[in-house]
């Protein structure tokens, strides 16, 4: 019934395609696909080929140009690629009718993103979080995506055993979904009943774009060990630990990562997910200032966080990743001086942008760390004096 081939396997090659549409520009639609690239490493596959156009707007058939299209297939053909990606969000007609042209599996960024998910899935939780992500993402796509509807038009003779099998998926996927938001109604209870047992602890959420090192500082602030690595949604679980910064106990939480273009239905979701954030008192915003999109990821971080209402709440912004950020712009004969000039400039400017609330870190060499600790402490403390003025007393 529903159709499974569009999962990622090993070692698969794949070819990106993006499109230039109006507002955005050829250095824009670049790092949308170094990110797609990187997104395919993560699930598995090997990017060899890159293809762009520039359109107003998307053909409503097969998203690119007829002649784009072509350009695309031979390529695959003679190069023997497994997968197509298009790093925009595809309708299932389109994508039936792509891969009519390009005979290989097509998935979109979207469907990337849930593959990803589904593999990083490990508790309960987050299994049926993403299996109902899926499913929504499917149901609005059966009809496009079934290839062998040959009798559509109106009158006697026009409903075949084809649309009947699809009436018969449609009904399935929609019974599934009911299935799976009560599944995750009794989840968000016990979650919400874990939350509220944690009694009158300040609440500190690490947040941030994803593979930016939340997962290394939450290691190192609480000595922990918590999955870290170098790939995308290395973590989808939320993980809280409680710690005591000289007699002063908070929990702190790390928690999955956003990024651009984020499937409305993952969003949905992990409702339960990001009701952590929605209920810290303090939020740490991580930021790889190495990488050289870091203030656009900063900002698409701020937006999700309004779009599920986390908004008036004291944020410790740390720009991680420091010697990765030397590494990349000082060379071996820039003279000290310089350096530290650079990096004054840098922090005075963030300094300003944060009224003062921002640290620079590299959790991978541990630089800073106890700076971070000493800004997480003073921040705790004043939201119990705030919070819990009698209790303030103890720490």
């Amino acid at each position: 019934m529903i159709d499974k081939q569009n999962r990622i396997k090993e070692e698969e090659t794949a070819v990106l395609v993006g499109v230039i549409q109006e507002g955005q520009t050829e250095t824009e639609l670049t790092e949308y696909l170094d990110e797609l690239s990187f997104l395919a490493e993560t699930a598995g596959a090997t990017t060899v080929k890159r293809f762009q156009q520039k359109l107003i707007q998307p053909d409503s058939r097969t998203f690119v140009g007829k002649g784009k299209l072509e350009e695309i297939a031979n390529y695959i053909k003679n190069k023997n690629i497994d997968l197509l990606i298009f790093d925009d969000e595809l309708t299932g007609s389109q994508i039936k009718n792509i891969q009519e042209v390009v005979k290989i599996k097509t998935i979109d960024r979207s469907d990337l993103i849930l593959d990803i998910f589904a593999r990083r899935a490990r508790t309960a939780q987050a299994k049926v979080q993403v299996e109902l992500a899926q499913y929504q993402y499917i149901l609005p796509r059966l009809r496009g995506m079934w290839s062998h509807l040959e009798r559509q038009g109106a009158g006697i003779g026009s409903r075949g055993p084809g649309e009947t099998e699809i009436e018969t998926d449609r009904r399935i996927v929609k019974d599934k979904i009911s299935l799976l938001r009560k599944r995750l109604k009794e989840i968000d209870k016990q979650s919400f009943t874990q939350r509220k047992e944690r009694g009158e602890f300040i609440r500190v959420s690490l947040v941030g774009y994803t593979n930016v090192g939340k997962s290394t500082i939450m290691n190192i602030l609480s000595k922990s060990d918590v999955f870290a690595e170098n790939k995308l949604f290395a973590t989808l679980d939320t993980t809280t630990r409680k710690l005591v910064y000289e007699n002063t106990p908070f929990l702190l939480s790390d928690t999955v990562g956003f990024i651009r273009k984020l499937p409305h239905h993952l969003v949905e979701s992990f409702k339960s997910t990001l009701d952590e954030v929605r209920e810290a008192d303090i939020l740490i915003h991580v930021v790889d200032i190495s990488h050289e999109q870091h203030e656009d990821q900063l900002g698409i971080v701020n937006k999700i966080l309004q779009e599920i209402g986390v908004v008036d709440k004291p944020v410790i912004t740390v720009f991680n990743k420091m010697d990765l950020y030397a590494e990349r712009n000082f060379d071996e004969w820039l003279q000290e001086d310089i350096k530290l000039q650079i990096l004054k400039e840098l922090n005075d400017k963030w300094h300003n942008i944060t009224e003062g609330n921002s640290i620079f870190i590299s959790a991978k060499e541990k630089q800073n760390i106890d700076e971070l600790r000493n800004f997480i402490l003073t921040r705790v403390r004043e939201m119990y004096t705030i919070r819990y003025p009698y209790k303030t007393q103890y720490f």
